[in-house]
């Protein structure tokens, strides 16, 4: 463990919580690996224009399979489509919003996800904590599986999803589809609080 461990878990002093029956499905703070202190938390209407403004910021670069869109107004719309028949997590870092889950159809038993990070925050854990948390709040609203779609060549991407169970059911030349059963161990691990996990594996 060097410096940044011993930052990222002193930061949030949780390590002794066993959780509440009035506790999120996943304790919502989270440490990066920079140390950061961050909220994971369901996205409100009032979380829907720093929402925006997260995506306006992002480049060409990050878009993948057509999305996030590429203009402000797209970008709005593409949002407010997520807020209408889904439901939405985001990360926030001093207030700003810096990750971003969508989940839809609300009325699927195998919902569809999509998750986004602003390109400062990546490669920080912070990817792999929203992970957990779509599982541990998708198990606790009774879905049966959550799917995805994630781009052929984006091979980063498939063995994360693979590393938390998911699993190839059908590929074309371009995407290929993923799903992950939460009648898997992950889905209740996911949801352990903070007392229960190991804070500096």
């Amino acid at each position: 463990m060097d410096a940044t461990d011993d930052a990222a878990c002193g930061r949030w002093d949780n390590s002794d919580c066993t959780g509440t029956p009035f506790c999120p499905p996943r304790c919502p703070r989270f440490a990066d690996r920079d140390g950061e202190a961050m909220i994971v938390e369901l996205a409100q209407q009032a979380d829907y224009y720093p929402l925006v403004s997260m995506y306006d910021e992002m480049g060409a670069e990050q878009q993948t399979m057509g999305i996030p869109p590429l203009t402000r107004g797209r970008v709005e719309s593409w949002i407010e489509r997520l807020y209408r028949h889904g439901w939405n997590l985001i990360a926030k870092h001093d207030g700003r919003v810096v990750g971003h889950v969508g989940v839809t159809p609300t009325e699927s038993d195998e919902p569809e996800f999509v998750i986004f990070i602003a390109p400062e925050y990546q490669n920080r854990g912070l990817g792999s904590e929203l992970m957990k948390h779509v599982i541990a709040y998708a198990s606790d609203r009774g879905y049966d599986a959550l799917t995805l779609d994630v781009a052929r060549e984006n091979r980063r991407a498939i063995t994360v999803y693979r590393n938390v169970d998911f699993e190839v059911t059908g590929t074309n030349a371009s995407e290929v589809e993923m799903v992950l059963s939460l009648d898997k161990p992950i889905a209740k691990e996911s949801q352990l609080p903070p007392g229960k996990r190991d804070q500096c594996a």
